[in-house]
């Protein structure tokens, strides 16, 4: 009468896929390529879990491994960093939330004054309480969708 379930075994077709080490540009092509498959309403984000690292299970298939060395990729402008740059990635997060709550209480750009290379200024990130500590490095913003960056432009 009390039957035995059987239980669930690991997939004949879910792959094993091998660790081994990738290179920065591997996992730029494979979120390229995942990202080229998400279906419609789901966001890149899906990708990067809570502490910025990528999620392996979903990037695996795409790597055809799963990676030994960890990668960062920012949550609000989806740039990926090496593990010796996650203070970068975190930053840039801070960064990135700060401007755009700033541009919604202003409706303008936090921007040094005649700077060409429209660098952030803190001082006015500061004086809204919206930075709780200066970063050391400076930070631009690019014509397209206000997006922060480190790289001066």
């Amino acid at each position: 009468m009390w039957w035995k379930r059987k239980k669930k075994t690991e997939s004949a077709d879910v792959p094993s896929w091998p660790n081994r080490e990738v290179s920065l540009h591997e996992v730029r092509d494979a979120l390229r390529a995942f990202s080229d498959h998400l279906p419609q309403g789901v966001e890149m984000g899906t990708v990067i879990n809570h502490d910025l690292t990528l999620n392996h299970e979903l990037l695996a298939p795409y790597l055809k491994a799963v990676p030994t060395n960890t990668f960062y990729m920012s949550k609000e402008t989806y740039e990926l960093f090496e593990e010796k740059d996650y203070d970068l990635a975190v930053e840039l997060d801070l960064i990135q939330q700060a401007v755009d709550k700033y541009i919604m209480q202003t409706k303008e750009l936090p921007v040094i004054e005649g700077d060409p290379y429209r660098k952030v200024s803190f001082y006015k990130l500061e004086s809204h309480h919206l930075l709780p500590e200066r970063p050391n490095r400076d930070y631009f913003i690019t014509e397209e969708e206000h997006m922060v960056t480190y790289k001066k432009r």
